[in-house]
């Protein structure tokens, strides 16, 4: 089933603020929190579903890439994984947003009392593409360092939080007495320290291994664009979930196409002969090498658009167009013979220029370019 809109999911205008979607979020996983709505799958699917929207609307930069490029932004998990989320996710990541409002009474969040898991750190790479690549999608393995358990490494109830990854406090102010909580400072909010460890380990219990991380990349990314592989990043001690992978894409150059959004721009040059005569000529796309003629008497800086030989639309809005730029190639030396020819071609009515009115100017040649 296709995804919903994400500002619809939270019930929100495209040009929501901050504070709006943050309220909105907030409403919307008090009326469907699984404490609220026991055994009920589809409360369970609208609050992964508000989470979801709320992960990528929250932060300023998914949600420029949300707005301009929508769901296909993060096929890879940009938000929770295409679906791969679970509660865990939702109550380790969004569980302050909540502070003291609901009193205690659900078990995921704020003074609730519940165990929030501690998440480890995410790792960064960046990959580098072909425009090749970009244009059909492609999986990449990737080797990875990341932080994992140490083997033999076995962990224990903090006995400072008693495992809930807290501590109150109540502090007696000029309004009265206040409670706060904060995580625990002896086990960072993991709720567990360790009981033991081996010596190549380091103080969480943790070390660092070699990883083979698979990533499929769809096509019609752009230079910049940041997908996340979730749960490949750096393990947390204890029982705590692993952080995230953020693959930053890198779009190689090409020596022969230029990319313009989704359409591609190829320099197609033609000999003299060629452009009196016409020819047929082989040029190089995306998806592999096309033939396409070239009519006699044709002029320099003429365009031709090859439909759907571009890139992919990330959105799924079909493809970009190839445009062919024609450019004639003057001989900067001839012969005495060729000389003698063209000398005598200069009063020739054949060579004289005769433009037509279907021969476009260059602005309108531009303004083609972008319609």
């Amino acid at each position: 089933m296709a995804k919903r809109d994400y500002y619809e999911v939270l019930g929100l205008s495209k040009g929501a603020s901050a504070a709006e979607i943050k309220k909105a979020y907030r409403k919307k996983a008090i009326e469907y929190h699984p404490d609220k709505n026991p055994d009920n799958k589809e409360a369970e699917t609208k609050f992964k579903e508000a989470a979801e929207a709320y992960e990528v609307l929250s932060n300023a930069d998914k949600k420029a890439r949300y707005d301009q490029f929508g769901h296909q932004a993060f096929e890879n998990g940009g938000g929770f994984g295409g679906g791969g989320m679970n509660m865990d996710d939702i109550f380790s990541q969004f569980g302050d947003i909540f502070g003291g409002g609901f009193g205690g009474g659900f078990s995921g969040f704020g003074g609730g009392g519940g165990q929030r898991r501690a998440k480890g750190s995410n790792l960064r790479i960046r990959v580098k593409l072909t425009l090749e690549e970009i244009a059909n999608g492609v999986e990449k393995k990737i080797k990875v360092k990341r932080k994992v358990k140490a083997p033999g490494t076995t962990y224990k109830t903090c006995a400072t939080c008693h495992g809930t990854g807290q501590v109150t406090r109540i502090a007696n102010t000029i309004l009265g007495r206040m409670q706060t909580s904060a995580p625990c400072n002896v086990c960072g909010g993991a709720g567990e320290t360790i009981d033991k460890k081996p010596a190549d380990a380091d103080a969480q219990g943790l070390k660092i291994a070699e990883d083979t991380v698979t990533i499929k990349i769809p096509a019609g990314v752009v230079d910049g664009m940041q997908l996340k592989v979730s749960g490949k990043g750096n393990e947390a001690p204890g029982n705590g979930i692993s952080g995230d992978i953020i693959v930053v894409i890198e779009e190689e150059h090409n020596d022969k196409l230029q990319r313009e959004g989704d359409n591609l721009h190829y320099d197609l040059y033609v000999s003299y002969p060629e452009a009196v005569l016409g020819a047929s000529k082989e040029i190089e796309t995306v998806t592999g090498k096309v033939r396409i003629k070239i009519e006699s008497g044709v002029q320099s800086g003429k365009i031709l658009r090859l439909r759907g030989k571009g890139i992919p639309n990330i959105n799924g809005y079909g493809r970009g167009d190839l445009l062919v730029h024609v450019n004639v190639w003057t001989p900067k030396t001839l012969n005495k013979q060729q000389r003698e020819f063209f000398e005598n071609m200069l009063d020739d009515e054949h060579f004289s220029p005769k433009p037509e009115s279907s021969d476009k100017s260059f602005f309108e040649k531009v303004k083609d370019m972008f319609s």
